[in-house]
């Protein structure tokens, strides 16, 4: 089955975890071409809602549609159109740039493979580092390779958690500029961050989360103060 869709819509997605209700009816859309970044303090949900939207996790109550379908409808072939980067990069130190790229894409049947994980190297700006141990990599570096391994696939939805955390202010505009340049090829890229600074620049729009809550939307010149302002009438 091939699937693909233009947009991501959520209907009151609500998550329980025993007594703790980490989701409480959130509701949002992302279409192609979209940066959403899911703001909020620790707990807020983020997390929680990425887990939901990359079918690693099922709601409690409400439902995702990718396209016109459902997770459940879409079955694995959904799976081929989500790429994740969470704060473990699932990359192997013992194998080099090139055959860490290789192995997940020979798991992915990614066909054109090698001409496919050169053009990842030189998007990485890893291709003279190509044939150098992961293990000897900065985290800027691994966390441009493992970008570049969760995009291999070619997936519409891109998910990211905490993407900014751990790197230098050169690292992060590196980034920031390849998730602009993924948006722009057609993804829906939904990254969650606790600090907004991080994705000031890059960001179309904003859910402010807040004990699972969504407080507001915001987008536009400002909004990183509307989000805190939104955080603040919340505490």
């Amino acid at each position: 089955m091939s699937l693909d869709f233009d947009e991501v819509r959520a209907t009151n997605l609500t998550r329980i975890y025993g007594r703790r209700r980490a989701l409480a009816a959130v509701s949002f859309a992302a279409s192609r071409g979209d940066i959403l970044a899911l703001v909020g303090p620790n707990g807020a949900g983020k997390s929680t809602l990425l887990g939901i939207l990359s079918t690693l996790q099922a709601p409690s109550a409400g439902e995702v549609t990718y396209g016109p379908v459902t997770a459940h409808e879409a079955g694995a072939a959904l799976r081929q159109q989500v790429g994740w980067l969470g704060h473990d990069l699932q990359l192997y130190p013992e194998l080099t740039a090139r055959e860490n790229l290789t192995f997940f894409g020979r798991l992915q049947g990614i066909s054109s493979l090698s001409a496919r994980v050169d053009a990842a190297l030189l998007a990485a700006r890893l291709d003279d580092r190509a044939d150098d141990l992961v293990g000897s990599f900065s985290r800027g570096m691994r966390q441009r390779l493992a970008l570049e391994r969760s995009l291999l696939h070619r997936p519409r939805l891109l998910l990211l958690d905490e993407p900014f955390t751990g790197l230098d202010s050169a690292s992060s505009s590196a980034l920031a500029g390849r998730l602009v340049t993924a948006a722009s090829d057609g993804h829906i890229v939904i990254l969650a961050t606790h600090d907004v600074a991080d994705a000031d620049a890059i960001v179309t729009r904003a859910l402010v989360l807040d004990e699972g809550r969504l407080l507001t939307t915001v987008s536009g010149v400002g909004w990183r103060a509307a989000a805190r302002a939104a955080l603040a009438g919340a505490s």
